[in-house]
């Protein structure tokens, strides 16, 4: 075909999915009418190869191969043929949710379809031009662009229905019996009195204070108090206070009429009339100024607010829950969390454990996480469990960072091992003991890590806790971030 031609073709011809025109699918007519004709001959061919290359790690059955793509074969030529591009995306996205519905990892989707091309090149003509091989390899692509987002729209559907599915077994069980609670995990009598305080609280609207180290799980105390309530699909937002400047934690709050400040160019709702019928959760509470905090209490006692910049105040029907990793009464005594906003606030206080006070949780916790990340990571080998080493190495770890720095340290076993178990070196060195390595304990003379060796190792794992978000870690390690910064500097851990 000569450029002017095709020119002339691509200016009145559509294109799909931004690679593929439509005289590309012409050209590849008499491809797709072989791959039609010679289909059980391009599937059997495609099968051993299948059977090659995965040998007994392979997901699909013969049978299940078979019955999964012969069909799928006939109907995608036949919708191409005729140009139906409707019809062919909506047959790839059966097979996608199809594949997705038999467990079958990703990567093992992805090669399968690598291996169809090759199969399927078996019937092109001998005297193919190589513009034919670029536009079935340009088809190929549209397949995988439906085929993978039909998956992963099925596995995070699947993952949620999961999800539900354990929540409503849980719902059932006698509350003495619980071990998961609306995304919350533990079986320890700390954690089954803290559902049962949860589903109180959930049956009123009235405000709550959840109190609890950094890492505890707060946020999901918040959101199972809402799931627990009379609306659960009304809107639940959140706002971290100490992820804001504190002069903004007010606009962001309550609102802004346009023009009320330089770079409001337009008039901005704020989260508490965004959350208007559902729950407000402010985490880190005492992170807000004294006087952001006055504007907050008179919200909760007259159900209004006023945008900034406005002079009239507008009506809202909102659940405040509230939390702060720091002891209420010190926090009041400190000038950080203002008196009256706290006497509003302790009419219902729940406490969350920290993961050190209910090491018995930890099992589960780590069942719990093997299972999500399972389900969100696909791995090419699934991690099916432990090793007892490494498991033992859990129990005994203090989790200073509680239940996240938990789920961070299976996720990263996750992401850098490669065996169907955890082991002891997939965990970080801080859990696992290993000496050596940057942020762990080395050892004096004497066979005892120095106070110096400690206080750098501690101050390396708050940080990476944090992602290396300074204000945070040294909220974590209570100390001042001049304080942070300084030994950051003397550790030479910039």
């Amino acid at each position: 075909m000569t450029p002017a031609k095709i020119v002339s073709m691509v200016a009145t011809q559509p294109q799909y999915f931004h690679l593929l025109w439509d005289y590309e699918l012409e050209d590849l007519r008499g491809v797709l009418e072989a791959l039609r004709t010679r289909r059980d001959e391009v599937l059997e061919h495609w099968h051993r190869l299948y059977v090659l290359h995965f040998g007994d790690t392979r997901s699909l059955t013969e049978p299940e191969f078979m019955e999964i793509f012969r069909e799928e074969l006939d109907e995608t030529a036949t919708d191409l043929l005729n140009k139906d591009i409707h019809a062919f995306t909506t047959h790839v996205r059966e097979i996608g949710e199809t594949l997705a519905e038999r467990r079958v990892p990703f990567s093992e989707v992805i090669v399968s379809m690598h291996l169809f091309e090759e199969s399927a090149s078996t019937v092109f003509p001998s005297s193919s031009p190589p513009t034919i091989y670029q536009s079935f390899d340009k088809l190929s692509h549209c397949r995988m662009i439906v085929l993978a987002s039909a998956y992963f729209r099925s596995q995070t559907a699947l993952a949620g229905t999961r999800i539900q599915e354990l929540e409503r077994e849980a719902a059932q069980l006698p509350a003495g019996q619980r071990s998961r609670f609306h995304g919350l995990v533990g079986a320890s009598p700390v954690m089954r009195r803290l559902y049962e305080r949860i589903e109180a609280a959930g049956h009123t609207r009235g405000t709550v204070l959840v109190v609890g180290e950094s890492g505890t799980g707060k946020e999901l105390v918040a959101r199972a108090i809402h799931e627990c309530g009379l609306e659960p699909s009304s809107p639940f937002v959140a706002l971290n206070c100490a992820a804001l400047p504190k002069d903004l934690i007010e606009s962001e709050l309550f609102g802004y009429k346009r023009g009320a400040f330089s770079g409001a160019n337009t008039e901005y709702l704020g989260l508490f009339r965004a959350a208007e019928g559902g729950t407000l959760f402010l985490d880190e509470i005492t992170e807000m100024s004294a006087e952001t905090q006055s504007k907050l209490l008179r919200a909760i006692q007259e159900r209004m607010v006023r945008p900034v910049g406005s002079t009239r105040e507008v009506s809202v029907n909102v659940r405040l829950i509230a939390s702060t990793n720091r002891n209420p009464e010190e926090a009041v005594s400190a000038g950080q969390l203002r008196q009256d906003l706290y006497y509003r606030l302790q009419a219902s206080v729940l406490h969350v454990a920290p993961l050190r006070e209910r090491p018995g949780d930890v099992p589960l916790l780590i069942a719990h996480y093997i299972d999500f990340f399972n389900e969100k990571l696909q791995r090419p080998v699934p991690v099916s469990g432990i090793q007892d080493d490494a498991a033992e190495a859990m129990k005994r770890y203090p989790w200073p960072g509680n239940v996240r720095e938990l789920s961070n340290a299976i996720e990263s076993a996750f992401t850098f091992g490669h065996s169907p178990t955890i082991g002891l070196e997939d965990l970080p060195p801080a859990i696992s003991g290993r000496m050596g390595e940057q942020g762990t304990r080395s050892i004096s003379e004497s066979g005892v890590s120095t106070y110096v060796d400690a206080e750098r190792d501690l101050i390396v794992r708050a940080l990476e806790m944090s992602e290396w978000n300074k204000a945070r870690a040294a909220r974590l390690l209570r100390i001042s971030r001049k304080k942070l910064y300084a030994r950051i500097a003397k550790y030479g851990l910039e």
